[in-house]
Order: C-alpha cells, then sequence, then structure tokens
C-alpha cells in the first residue's frame, strides 16, 4: 500500500480547501409579473407567479 514519505505542509492544505472560500453568490433574476429579485427557475415567492402563472396563492 502506497504510504506518504512526507506530511503535507499546512499552506498545501489550506490552498486546497481555499477553493470552497471563492465560490459566487447564487444567481438572481427579476420575476416579470411582480419585479421582485427570485431565483432563477423557481417559483416567485412575492406573488407566487411562474412561467406566467399562478403556482401558489400568497397572502
Amino acid at each position: 500500500m502506497a504510504v506518504p514519505k512526507q506530511k503535507k505542509g499546512r499552506a498545501r492544505t489550506h490552498a486546497r480547501r481555499s477553493i470552497h472560500d471563492r465560490m459566487d453568490a447564487p444567481a438572481r433574476c427579476t420575476c416579470p409579473h411582480c419585479g421582485e429579485v427570485k431565483l432563477p427557475h423557481r417559483v416567485c415567492p412575492n406573488c407566487g407567479y411562474y412561467k406566467g402563472r399562478e403556482v401558489i396563492v400568497v397572502d
């Protein structure tokens, strides 16, 4: 079985894990019905519309 000859340094470990710190924020779009900001391909939490029709009733 393969065994490492040397311990990996802290800098190398942190460099490998740092990719998760650079992740971008999720994409946003505006609802065509009410104009609120929402996630794409999801029902608008403000008005309940998706693809031009009411999917859920929001009070």
